[in-house]
């Protein structure tokens, strides 16, 4: 079997771990969501650190930070070719490129965290409020939150490896 780049372990379980890693952000996503439904009601917000964080229960039928353009049906289609996207890519990640990896999970998970929202309800529930006074951040949940994090470690990590490898060969060459 092929070998990836986590250590000496076969490839499919490397998936399996990154498909696992999505997995939990979809669970602790959906479950906080839940707890959120069942025991706030909507617009309600408790202070849990003064005024710096804040849940408060919303629901957003726009995109990420609340922007809205071209309606639910555009937000299906494009989150759904974001996640083909992102599956494929994650189909093709080398493990070497862990934090690639661990970014394009985290991603996934988000991504398809809010995706089922969307379909459930055609909206989005957010609840982390951060913000200082009255001014305030979008209000967003841990989905985004997750995606947000995720597309961190791709701009900062994905192609390192690449650029790694390219540059020492460079050298090698010069010897």
């Amino acid at each position: 079997m092929p070998e990836s780049s986590l250590g000496s372990i076969p490839t499919a379980v490397c998936r399996i771990k990154v498909l696992c890693i999505a997995a939990i952000v979809v669970l602790v996503d959906q479950v906080s969501k839940w707890l959120v439904m069942e025991m706030m009601f909507l617009g309600e917000s408790v202070s849990i650190i003064g005024t710096f964080f804040q849940l408060t229960y919303i629901h957003n039928p726009g995109a990420v930070f609340g922007l809205t353009f071209g309606g639910k049906y555009l937000h299906l289609i494009l989150a759904g070719a974001a996640l083909v996207v992102v599956g494929i890519m994650l189909w093709r990640v080398t493990l070497a490129e862990k934090y690639t990896a661990l970014g394009l999970a985290l991603v996934f998970g988000g991504a398809i965290g809010n995706m089922i929202d969307r379909l459930r309800f055609g909206y989005v529930v957010d609840f982390l409020d951060f913000g200082f006074g009255d001014i305030r951040w979008w209000v967003f949940n841990i989905a985004d939150a997750c995606v947000t994090v995720g597309a961190g470690l791709l701009i900062v990590f994905h192609g390192r490896l690449e650029e790694e490898e390219g540059a020492e060969g460079e050298s090698g060459g010069a010897q």
